[in-house]
């Protein structure tokens, strides 16, 4: 069971690009997930966060400019990035506080905490 973050690459400012974040194996659900980046040199900040629910929130540097989204039928979560600056450039993490799985005997198991792998986002002209 883990976390695959997909979508990131190399873009000019003023575009677009979408994140994905793919919960494999015998998942059953998450909890909240989170979209974090990390630039070259700086800590590690929560960009997005998306309840069970479906409600968000946003770091007050991206708001407006992205959305995360989640489709629970995919075990999968987005983060769609508009209007994309320098200052973006980072590898995004996503993360969920809660992953929830079955077992080979079948019985829902649970990870806390766990993280994909990173993709690279690089703005730049």
């Amino acid at each position: 069971v883990q976390l695959q973050a997909s979508g990131g690459g190399l873009v000019q400012p003023g575009e677009s690009l979408s994140l994905s974040c793919a919960a494999s194996g015998s998942v059953d659900g998450f909890n909240i997930m989170n979209w974090y980046r990390q630039a070259p040199g700086k800590q590690r900040e929560l960009v997005a966060t998306i309840t069970g629910g479906g409600s968000t929130n946003y770091a007050d540097s991206v708001r407006g400019r992205f959305t995360i989204s989640r489709d629970n039928t995919k075990n999968t979560v987005y983060l769609q990035m508009n209007s994309l600056k320098p200052e973006d450039t980072a590898v995004y993490y996503c993360n969920t506080d809660r992953l929830f799985y079955r077992d080979s005997y079948n019985f829902r198991r649970r990870v806390d905490d766990a993280w994909g792998q990173g993709t690279q986002v690089t703005v730049s002209s």
